[in-house]
């Protein structure tokens, strides 16, 4: 069984988040083994901005899952976790995206990797900066860290744990 690299961008905003992100890190085995975690990071609203902040993180992790199986399990865990529907960039209990996926490029209607606004996201890009800053997207050809550079990261801080 084929394993492959994976990054997910955690976010929350409502209930206790910090707890939010650690069950939502813990819950992601036996599916994924986590290799390595951002710190986390207190950011403003984005899209929507009448709401709590958030807390975000970044994990990287190891699968043996394919893309879309991927993306089934990361839904079906929000919502064993809590989430309920909302709206685009609406409050959220937990929110698990997939940034990359090895170097896989793939545009479907269902799924889009790598994720198709991590570029223009501080409130990702920071925490990746912390685990994968060379990390480099395999549609644009910039790392993490020069696309940070070019981000808008004012309000985004480390959350003391």
């Amino acid at each position: 069984m084929k394993e492959h690299i994976v990054y997910l961008a955690l976010g929350t905003n409502l209930g206790d988040r910090l707890a939010n992100l650690k069950q939502a890190i813990v819950s992601l085995t036996p599916q994924m083994e986590v290799k390595a975690k951002s710190q986390v990071y207190e950011t403003p609203p984005w899209g929507y901005e009448d709401q709590p902040k958030f807390l975000n993180q970044v994990v990287k992790a190891k699968t043996y899952l394919e893309p879309e199986p991927l993306l089934k399990h990361l839904k079906r865990l929000e919502v064993a976790l809590g989430r309920k529907e909302s709206f685009p960039n609406g409050p959220r209990l937990i929110d698990i995206d997939i940034l990359f996926y090895d170097e896989l490029v793939v545009d479907k209607p269902s799924l889009v990797i790598p994720h198709p606004r991590l570029h223009e996201r501080g409130f990702v890009l920071l925490p990746l900066m912390d685990i994968a800053p060379d990390l480099v997207h395999p549609v644009n050809k910039k790392s993490v860290r020069e696309m940070a550079a070019l981000c808008n990261v004012a309000g985004i801080e480390k959350f003391a744990l």
